[in-house]
């Protein structure tokens, strides 16, 4: 039954240990330095958001310590950069535990995702991950499959050694533990995976320390992923849910408990600055509702890199930390024990940039490379070779960056982006063709994962050459296009989703002849779109007409808290939306990004 757990996985992991000595740059958990010369040190090494990013995602810019106005360029990440400094890490601390706070696979390269993630699982458990909590992307293709990646078996409409169980002919599934304390099975009553585990330090003089880990997402998983996937499923409140295990840890004799939650905050100051300035996120509240002895919590879902204590809580004793994504950070937290009581009397923490050696370091005395593992970089070289036909495929040209990020809401910007408009052209073309054409075209902004930048180089191709796997990474989920019949009213009530209950905007992207202005002075949580500015080729919508309009399935299921998309009918499925993307691409090459004038901002 897929509820069912077996009580084998709540294992408890025993490894022999030495004492050894650190320091610590936060002070005592309770605002004191640990003053034991006894004391043991028990070294956490996280990470999250590791989205099936197998290869190096890329280059970042960095700021350098000493002088925050000058920044770098940096190649960061790659399993074998990170599989390198998770072994230097463990090195360091021979008491130790590897741990990550969800979405390590879904919305993943091609590389990955051509064989269903069982790349990313692979590589992660070849280099020593042992707990993670789920993440909302865990759910992208629904609970069978999340605990098939967990349990292992070959994908079930795949073709073995083609897309699925790659490597001799099997997938072993994760040699880690998912862990869920707040998603439960409705069959069962009981949580889809181990609510918890616990690892056993049993220490040279023969006393033993249990720290206990308890995993979590964020409870709002089923308006982010495809609503069919999961309906077997309830996701609870965080904060209860992880409360509720306290006691019964305390009486299994846990000298510690900490958490591992997919969600997180974000902070106006850079990944190892222990300030937070400007720290805000919907991890706060959860955080200031936590049992008081959880003094440590492991976070993602912001994609943010930060490491913290109390900055925004009730708690200044609660430490939380994040290591950015698609491994470009690793985090290690160094926590001291009282060698008496086995309580945590200290914790620190750092992130490090995982710094790849496929380009020259500019800044290699503060930011050292990284050499590959030589182990998973075979096992990721595998997965390159099947797979980089297909990912280096030229499709098309752009004659300059088409990007995500052109009219940011926080810098006054309406929310449209030259991707968004690029996007939603190809979906509307997509059908055209059908007998009942839809007329417009809206689709989601976290649907878009990646940019079009003319001098991307994946594969060897030309600057402003495009190849499939630049196209697959825009919009890796394989959505399935879907258009349906809205009246205008609908039509009005789906835009007005864009704040309507919505914790921060979700600014849909539209296709071309559809416009409407908003008002940014209304307000939050409350509808900004301007009454009689919504019009198709100029001229304004009717109320009570029906349009035949074009979203992906996740949409089209009320995904993203767009419910009004739910009222649609004589749905039909077009096809997939990467597909539609790719041949809008081939069609109309050269691209060259939009005039981004379809939304209009007013204040």
């Amino acid at each position: 039954m897929a509820g069912l757990w077996r009580s084998r996985v709540k294992l408890l992991s025993a490894v022999t240990c030495l004492t050894l000595s650190c320091c610590s740059d936060w002070g005592g958990v309770n605002g004191s330095a640990d003053s034991d010369p006894e004391s043991v040190h028990v070294r956490l090494i996280a990470f999250n958001d590791f989205h099936g990013y197998i290869d190096p995602p890329g280059i970042i810019s960095l700021s350098l310590p000493d002088d925050a106005s000058k920044s770098v360029s940096e190649p960061v990440g790659g399993a074998a950069y990170l599989a390198t400094m998770v072994r230097q890490m463990k090195k360091e601390h021979p008491l130790n535990v590897v741990v990550a706070a969800g979405d390590l696979v879904g919305a993943s390269p091609l590389n990955s995702a051509l064989f269903h993630d069982e790349a990313a699982i692979q590589v992660l458990s070849q280099m020593g991950l042992e707990f993670s909590s789920v993440g909302n992307h865990e759910f992208d293709h629904g609970t069978a499959e999340l605990l098939r990646k967990q349990r292992g078996g070959c994908f079930p409409e795949g073709h073995s050694g083609e897309d699925t169980c790659l490597l001799e002919g099997r997938f072993a599934g994760a040699t880690f533990t998912y862990l869920a304390a707040n998603v439960i099975d409705l069959a069962s009553g009981r949580t889809l995976f181990p609510p918890y585990a616990i690892k056993q330090f049993e220490l040279a003089d023969g006393r033993r320390l249990k720290i206990a880990f308890i995993g979590l997402v964020l409870k709002q998983t089923p308006s982010l992923v495809p609503s069919s996937g999961i309906s077997s499923l309830r996701f609870t409140d965080e904060a209860d849910a992880a409360n509720a295990l306290v006691p019964q840890l305390h009486a299994q004799g846990v000298n510690a408990i900490i958490v591992l939650i997919h969600q997180g905050v974000r902070t106006s100051v850079g990944f190892n600055d222990p300030n937070c300035t400007g720290v805000s996120g919907e991890l706060l509240p959860i955080l200031d509702r936590l049992d008081p002895s959880i003094a440590l919590v492991v976070s993602g879902h912001t994609h943010a890199a930060y490491r913290c204590q109390g900055s925004g809580t009730k708690r200044p004793w609660v430490h939380y930390t994040s290591a950015g994504k698609y491994g470009e950070f690793l985090t290690t937290i160094d926590l001291s024990l009282n060698a008496k009581s086995g309580k945590i009397s200290d914790i620190s923490a750092e992130n490090h940039v995982v710094v790849n050696d496929t380009v020259s370091n500019p800044a290699e005395a503060t930011y050292p490379t990284l050499a590959p593992d030589p182990d998973v970089a075979a096992l990721v070289s595998r997965y390159d070779a099947v797979s980089g036909g297909l990912i280096n495929r030229v499709v098309g040209r752009i004659t300059a960056d088409i990007t995500g990020t052109g009219q940011s809401l926080a810098g006054g910007g309406s929310g449209e982006t030259s991707l968004g408009d690029l996007v939603a052209d190809a979906h509307l073309d997509a059908a055209q063709a059908d007998p009942n054409p839809p007329v417009i075209a809206l689709t989601n902004p976290g649907g878009l994962r990646a940019d079009l930048l003319f001098g991307q180089l994946s594969g060897g191709e030309r600057p402003g050459e495009v190849t499939y796997g630049e196209v697959y990474n825009v919009q890796p989920f394989g959505d399935v296009l879907t258009d349906l019949d809205l009246s205008g009213a609908q039509l009005y009530a789906a835009l007005a989703q864009q704040w309507e209950g919505q914790t921060s905007p979700k600014i849909l992207q539209v296709s071309r002849g559809l416009s409407y202005a908003w008002d940014g002075q209304r307000p939050d949580g409350t509808s900004k779109l301007i009454e009689g500015s919504l019009a198709l080729n100029g001229i304004p919508v009717d109320r009570d007409k029906i349009y035949r309009v074009e979203v992906n399935n996740f949409l089209a299921e009320g995904g993203d808290g767009f419910a009004a998309f739910l009222q649609g009918t004589n749905r039909y499925a077009v096809g997939k939306d990467v597909d539609a993307l790719t041949q809008y691409v081939a069609t109309h090459s050269p691209l060259t990004p939009s005039a981004v004038n379809r939304i209009a901002r007013v204040h």
